[in-house]
């Protein structure tokens, strides 16, 4: 059992402090104070304004949407995105929808710019939005990059085998523009970025340097990005992040999500994970390639495993995804837990639901309750128990919900959100085939 703390409304907050580890980012949240909206002293737009609950959770039903979507349709065409009007584009066979969560701060060009993306295990290309904005670009918090002052930048040509490779890695065939490729990426929201795909130098911390980084330089994006210049793609296509920097990091990297949008976590490249990480091996996704998928066997409660036939999870599998907000589980895995955690929260008042979040309470008369143990069970032995900040979605103090939620459709893959990973070291060892999970990572 635990017992969840309520300050002020709301969960204890944390502070703003960094993670000094080696090849390391610091994590923020998209939504939190830790986000500045100003970079090397320069004057930026201003933040987005604040973004209600029931809007990030539709906006996480639009990206799950579109995650089953991706798994079960074909790929488009760029000529379907520049043809559509930009407030109605078709999100039918879109990548993952770009509202994640979760945002990195890195260097791009010579001399570089320190740009904020959105780290994103979901995608694989990496883009930021770049000046001239030929035809649109949404408000960021960092000025936006000008290749032309960059010593380092330079297009790809139409005619080369890397621009063809935008197929697999944007699910959209690419275009040409003077010779010039062209990238095209729509997300499940209708979000979506077009521009000039490029090389340049990247830089992750002042020791981890890579020239000739392919990447999106957008000239015609809109969508909803917090503020973030782009994406950062940590998918298993041979154009993410993690395939073009697998010489020094050999395809392994790790992260910690913070407990709540006040503190930081890390994004960590390279070797360096705790000994106590537990390894399960990584399946395969029919028709996502580029997701990270595992195979869950199992639920706990409290302490008591749950009654769940295997097949309830082998039917559609499972992905691991940093983008996700609450996890997904197939119908007949959800019932049961729900019905379970509601036998335990029988003597707190209920409240009504939260957008797809079912089960709630009212907590406004205490000052602290007590929540049963979750445990997600994967093959290979690994049992993962949810931090307590993982277990509640709390909009407020009269409104806090269980976070989990489940597939409309049992065919449908379920989804290991990042509310759940919450204070755990996910290490991804996509050389080695598998993921591993530990306590305590943002320590």
């Amino acid at each position: 059992m635990y017992l969840y703390p309520l300050i002020n409304n709301y969960m204890i907050l944390y502070a703003c402090a960094g993670n000094a580890k080696k090849s390391s980012l610091k994590v923020v949240h998209k939504h939190g104070p830790c986000f500045k909206p100003y970079s090397n002293g320069e004057k930026a737009a201003s933040p987005s304004p604040s973004v209600s609950h029931a809007e990030i959770l539709r906006q996480d039903q639009s990206r799950v949407k579109s995650i089953h979507s991706r798994l079960s349709k074909n790929s488009g065409s760029l000529d379907e995105i520049r043809q559509s009007d930009d407030a109605t584009l078709p999100a039918k066979d879109g990548s993952v929808v770009g509202a994640g969560n979760y945002i990195v701060t890195v260097g791009i060009g010579t001399p570089k710019k320190d740009l904020s993306l959105i780290f994103d295990t979901g995608s694989d290309l990496t883009w930021t939005q770049c000046e001239p904005c030929v035809k649109y670009c949404y408000e960021q918090k960092e000025p936006k990059f000008d290749p032309t002052v960059s010593q380092s930048y330079s297009n790809v040509s139409c005619s080369s085998t890397i621009c063809t490779s935008l197929q697999s890695a944007t699910g959209n065939s690419p275009a040409c523009a003077s010779s010039t490729c062209l990238y095209g990426i729509q997300y499940g929201d209708s979000s979506f970025s077009i521009g000039f795909f490029g090389k340049e130098t990247l830089t992750l911390t002042p020791r981890d340097v890579f020239p000739n980084f392919l990447f999106g330089c957008g000239q015609n994006n809109r969508g909803l990005f917090g503020g973030a210049a782009g994406l950062m793609g940590l998918g298993r296509d041979p154009i993410s992040l993690v395939s073009q920097t697998a010489t020094k990091y050999k395809k392994l990297f790790s992260y910690c999500l913070p407990s709540s949008a006040s503190s930081t976590g890390h994004l960590t490249f390279g070797p360096g994970a705790s000994k106590s990480v537990q390894f399960t091996p990584l399946s395969s996704i029919s028709g996502g390639s580029s997701f990270y998928g595992l195979e869950m066997i199992g639920i706990s409660v409290g302490g008591q495993k749950l009654s769940i036939a295997a097949s309830v999870f082998t039917t559609a599998g499972t992905i691991i995804d940093s983008g996700t907000v609450i996890t997904r589980l197939p119908p007949d895995a959800y019932t049961p837990l729900r019905t379970a955690f509601r036998q335990f929260m029988s003597k707190y008042p209920t409240a009504p639901a939260l957008s797809l979040l079912d089960t709630c309470y009212d907590f406004s008369k205490y000052s602290t309750v007590t929540l049963p143990q979750i445990s997600l069970f994967f093959s290979g032995g690994v049992e993962v128990s949810v931090d307590k900040t993982g277990i509640m979605y709390a909009s407020n103090i009269s409104q806090v919900c269980l976070a989990f939620a489940g597939n409309s459709d049992p065919t449908d893959v379920s989804i290991f959100g990042n509310t759940q990973q919450h204070t755990l070291e996910v290490v991804y060892d996509v050389a080695g085939g598998k993921v591993g999970f530990a306590a305590g990572g943002c320590s």
